[in-house]
């Protein structure tokens, strides 16, 4: 009689469910810029994953003069701090976290439609 040494049973996905209390492998490294629809045509644009060391409401003040709009920073219970700008601002944040040295091209994911 033959014995099979090697006839364990594998649980193939064992390893990915190892970090459950971290987030995804890279997303923190991610600056996440949205687009909501509110009423009508009004919209919102948020940014999410913005670093902890960065003072928000300095950002949303040069935001704010830099766009000629409103905004805010919002305390999310999942996603912490978020700042809200009035309007579609995506490619405005995009350029001038770009042009500030804050984010590089690679690290903005812009969402919405």
């Amino acid at each position: 009689m033959t014995v099979f040494g090697n006839l364990e049973t594998l649980y193939p996905f064992a390893d990915a469910s190892k970090g459950d209390d971290r987030l995804p492998a890279g997303t923190e490294d991610y600056i996440h810029i949205r687009i909501q629809q509110r009423n009508g045509r009004k919209t919102l644009t948020t940014v999410q994953g913005i670093a902890a060391d960065y003072d928000k409401k300095k950002l949303v003040k040069a935001f704010k003069k830099k766009f000629a709009c409103n905004g805010t920073v919002i305390e999310h219970p999942e996603y912490g701090e978020v700042i809200q700008l009035q309007g579609d601002q995506r490619k405005n944040i995009c350029q001038f976290l770009i042009d500030i040295d804050l984010a590089k091209e690679e690290q903005l994911k812009v969402h919405g439609f």
